[in-house]
């Protein structure tokens, strides 16, 4: 690290945390990342990503390209491990960045001239500006929106999966594209993504799949992923009742045509899917001094909205962006409000455009 640079501390390496880590170190800051987690594990999840998201990611981390499967509209599909992956070695050979895994933050705070966190083994990071990128159950939103400090239970659940191709029953016709279906009183997106092998060659690809399920919250609060109105934590495979997994193959075998009945079979006889709890957020402040948030730690959207990826990357942006303006001249809490000016009216849409949907599918809407 040089001494020039101002010093900005991450809290949270999962997708937000890195591209946010990428674009101070571009904007002339020295950065530590500081995550929770050890390795992260690869995931069942497919996210639906806009091309030109794509090719801003590629500026970011160097990348001439990301692996996707082909298709014939702007939206695409890609894996969220693919996604970290790809951030994460970014990272790791940036010489500007830092990054500690099983570093758990357990407190912030700040004075007029430094801001710090203390990590639960005892050491204390140090730097100019401190980033909340810690998802949606945040330690840094508690200090920057003291008074609304939790996300709250959208009243559903999504649950994810990711199937190989050449395991599945051979369709007529492969998916080209990324689809959403209807069925009784739920949703579902399929999105064909590349194969573990990188390969693009349909029946040699992975779907990936997004289950929409008003019909089960009581599991949610049984299980703990949901306490009054606070999303907890995701209902891992091994906590999905077998009864559950029964239930669910028989409504895909009724609800939802092949390809995406068989991903979803062949998910549910694995357990190799998570049932995750929707969380909504809309946001009065992103800043508080030189505490600021980014990604899901600043606004969380229902996925329907499909923006919340987008939105993660247009925060790291344009927070790289107002320090990197008033480098030499402005204050980093000036700095930070122009970033609040340029982004909170607009996430604060976003999600509220996500609470429409959210408030006529839950079945414990008000």
């Amino acid at each position: 690290m040089t001494s020039s640079r101002r010093a900005a501390i991450v809290v949270g390496a999962s997708l937000s945390g890195l591209m946010t880590g990428l674009a101070l170190s571009r904007a002339g800051l020295d950065v530590t990342l500081l995550e929770r987690a050890g390795t992260f594990p690869r995931t069942g999840a497919a996210i639906g990503l806009d091309a030109g998201v794509l090719r801003r990611l590629a500026r970011l981390t160097g990348s001439t390209s990301f692996s996707l499967a082909p298709s014939p509209t702007s939206l695409q599909g890609a894996t969220w491990s693919e996604l970290h992956a790809r951030l994460r070695a970014s990272a790791e050979s940036d010489p500007h960045i830092v990054l500690h895994h099983e570093a758990p933050v357990q407190r912030v705070d700040q004075d007029a001239d430094a801001v710090w966190a203390a990590t639960s083994d005892g050491r204390t990071f140090r730097g100019d500006i401190l980033v909340g990128a810690d998802g949606h159950r945040s330690i840094v939103r508690r200090q920057v929106s003291p008074e609304k400090p939790d996300a709250t239970f959208a009243g559903y659940l999504i649950w994810l999966g990711l199937a190989d191709e050449a395991a599945l029953p051979a369709p007529r016709r492969w998916p080209q594209d990324v689809v959403m279906l209807s069925g009784a009183d739920d949703f579902m997106f399929g999105y064909p993504v590349p194969g573990r092998d990188g390969s693009l060659v349909p029946g040699s690809r992975q779907i990936g799949w997004a289950w929409y399920d008003a019909g089960r919250n009581d599991l949610l609060r049984a299980t703990g992923c949901v306490v009054g109105d606070v999303v907890h934590r995701s209902l891992a495979p091994a906590h999905i009742p077998a009864a559950t997994l029964r239930e669910l193959e028989e409504e895909a075998r009724e609800r939802w045509p092949s390809p995406w009945r068989d991903a979803i079979v062949d998910c549910l006889r694995r357990r190799a899917l998570i049932g995750t709890p929707i969380a909504e957020y809309v946001p009065d402040r992103l800043v508080h001094e030189r505490l600021v948030l980014v990604g899901d730690a600043a606004h969380v959207p229902s996925p329907m909205t499909g923006k919340g990826f987008a939105a993660s990357l247009d925060d790291a942006e344009a927070l790289a962006a107002s320090l990197a303006a008033a480098a030499g001249s402005a204050s980093v809490p000036d700095a930070l409000r122009a970033y609040e000016r340029k982004r909170l009216e607009s996430v604060r849409r976003m999600v509220q455009s996500g609470q429409q949907f959210s408030r006529g599918f839950s079945r414990e809407a008000a």
